[in-house]
């Protein structure tokens, strides 16, 4: 949240979005919210694409959105038990398309331009730095998502 705030006045008027801890979004609420961005932003816990029915997903056009950045892939012992108990419930290729290189190549096949996504588990703390990091690169100092990027990597 502080993050957000602090970047606000960077944002344009048609910033809109949920907020995950006040409630979680409806499957038709991220269709929405993917179809009509041109931007998107996930932070949250485990994979983006748990979140998401992916034969949905698969059948959408995105091509509004040109920069999706994914920092999931924290872990706590609530999420796990929360993501462990919804894994029983799909096939190993279904958890498979949820991983984060086929989770972009999906993405990708829908129509979104660029992706920055996280490849491996990591922390809150870590995810924190991240944004602020694109944040101040890509609202403050208008740099590239390439540019943001190759900082990113340092």
């Amino acid at each position: 949240k502080e993050i957000l705030e602090k970047y606000h006045d960077l944002f344009t008027l048609q910033w809109e979005g949920v907020i995950g801890n006040i409630r979680v979004p409806s499957q038709a609420e991220w269709e929405q919210l993917l179809t009509n961005c041109s931007a998107f932003l996930f932070y949250g816990m485990e994979r983006l694409m748990s979140q998401i029915l992916l034969n949905r997903l698969a059948a959408m056009n995105i091509p509004k959105c040109h920069l999706m950045i994914i920092l999931d892939l924290v872990r706590s012992k609530q999420s796990y038990r929360r993501i462990t108990n919804s894994d029983i419930h799909k096939s190993c290729l279904h958890i498979a398309i949820e991983r984060p290189k086929e989770t972009a190549m999906l993405l990708s096949l829908t129509g979104v331009r660029s992706i920055i996504a996280n490849q491996w588990y990591t922390t809150l703390q870590e995810n924190a730095e991240r944004l602020e990091i694109l944040f101040e690169n890509l609202l403050s100092i208008g740099r590239t998502t390439g540019q943001t990027v190759h900082i990113l990597q340092k």
